[in-house]
């Protein structure tokens, strides 16, 4: 058995312990990266491939041969041809869970920023408006609660239904989105409801040709314009542009934003461009606690332990 890692740079290894993984086959290829006109040769002789971002196509499966499992290290399966590799007969395994803990972390760290003000604050105390205060505290931009507020969740999963309990515990009332799938046992409002009466709006749905651009200027026009908008799922739910123009017009209060459309930005970006205070992009980081990439490594070797006895845990094809 032959393992091969094409883009192990994006677990970010130096931080963590990698002999889960090793320990889980006799042999590996450990490369940081992989480029397309790479991929074919890397792929020879490989039983098993974890990719977190290298996508397997159809010509890329078909060519390798001996494969025989496909670990994703993350939880959406997009960048794999998932029919291809079902007529190989290849396995496919995703990971799951294992970033709840720090996407939620990350959530509300952007929305207390944001409600609180805490950047302005920061200076205050740093650049000296503090220290000329005639009070014992300084007062500049008027600080929110969360207590009290109304969270409105799109996308219902493991991440969705975590945000939800914290936020319940901070004394916020939680509205949840209708499934764009199908019907739920849950309780749930349409869209256009929850965005009308959400004072922050929290996106935790896969990207599908159903969920990209979500979120424009419809759904932003409909938003009170003292809410939040926060973003941990993926880039392409909102149209950039115009969560840009919903700041600029007042539509809404603010927003956070981790995912972008392209990433890494190799294009200006609109939300890259635009300066505000009531604008926070972070680099797709809510994931990344050291924690939560060890626990993938760990999963990742989980799952290739239980395909070598013929039981594939967290199997999607």
């Amino acid at each position: 058995m032959h393992g091969v890692v094409l883009d192990l740079d994006s677990l970010h290894p130096d931080d963590i312990d990698l002999q889960p993984l090793r320990d889980s086959l006799p042999a590996w290829e450990l490369y940081g990266h992989t480029e397309n006109r790479e991929l074919r040769e890397r792929l020879q002789g490989a039983t098993v491939v974890v990719t977190n971002k290298v996508p397997l196509d159809r010509p890329a499966i078909v060519s390798a041969s001996e494969l025989r499992l496909i670990c994703v290290a993350a939880t959406g399966t997009d960048i794999i041809d998932l029919q291809a590799a079902r007529e190989a007969g290849i396995t496919v395994c995703n990971a799951r869970g294992y970033a709840t803990a720090s996407v939620v972390e990350h959530v509300f760290a952007l929305l207390l920023t944001l409600t609180r003000h805490l950047d302005s604050y920061r200076r205050a105390a740093s650049s000296g408006a503090w220290s000329h205060s005639p009070e014992f505290c300084y007062f500049g931009e008027p600080i929110g609660e969360l207590a009290g507020r109304t969270l409105g969740i799109v996308g219902y999963g493991v991440l969705g239904r975590a945000v939800a309990e914290v936020a319940r515990a901070l004394g916020m009332k939680v509205l949840v989105a209708e499934s764009l799938i199908g019907a739920s046992r849950e309780v749930r409002v349409p869209l256009k409801q929850l965005l009308r009466e959400a004072d922050v709006l929290s996106l935790h749905c896969p990207l599908t040709a159903q969920t990209r651009g979500l979120i424009g200027a419809p759904e932003l026009q409909c938003m009170k314009d003292s809410a939040i908008l926060v973003n941990t799922a993926r880039g392409g739910l909102v149209v950039e542009e115009d969560l840009v123009r919903a700041l600029q017009e007042g539509w809404i209060a603010a927003a956070a934003v981790d995912v972008l459309a392209q990433e890494p930005p190799r294009r200006p970006s609109p939300l890259l461009e635009y300066r505000s205070e009531r604008l926070i992009v972070t680099p797709h980081a809510a994931w990344a606690s050291v924690a939560s990439r060890q626990r993938l490594v760990d999963q990742i070797a989980a799952n290739i332990d239980a395909f070598l006895k013929g039981e594939p845990r967290n199997q999607v094809v």
